[in-house]
């Protein structure tokens, strides 16, 4: 496995442990559907979260949040509603994103609630 593929998982631990922190219930990490994939899901005071986590271990000019492509959108909201219709909630639902840098032995987290309307 690539580096940068070790350093995603790790951060996807690093969101969960974040999130648990929190005041979350983790209820499923890495949900897939046809093609598409959520990293997790989570639910916190009746609201249930579908979290895109992206991580990086360098500084880029981009703004990790901005990496996430119309394509990927749809693919995170079709399997939400997979997710939610097979598992017969009625919850309310929103996309978080989850941007984990790694710089030398620091960590910074930036937890974007409905991520999608900021952009």
């Amino acid at each position: 496995m690539g580096r940068h593929n070790e350093f995603g998982k790790e951060g996807e631990e690093i969101a969960k442990n974040y999130l648990l922190k929190k005041g979350y219930e983790i209820c499923y990490q890495n949900y897939r559907y046809q093609k598409g994939e959520i990293d997790i899901v989570a639910k916190k005071d009746g609201v249930l979260a579908i979290v895109e986590v992206r991580s990086r271990s360098s500084r880029f000019i981009e703004n990790i949040a901005e990496t996430i492509t119309p394509k990927k959108i749809k693919l995170l909201v079709m399997t939400a509603d997979q997710y939610v219709t097979s598992s017969g909630l009625d919850v309310d639902i929103r996309f978080d994103i989850i941007t984990i840098l790694k710089v030398g032995g620091n960590l910074e987290i930036e937890h974007l609630e409905d991520a999608f309307y900021h952009f």
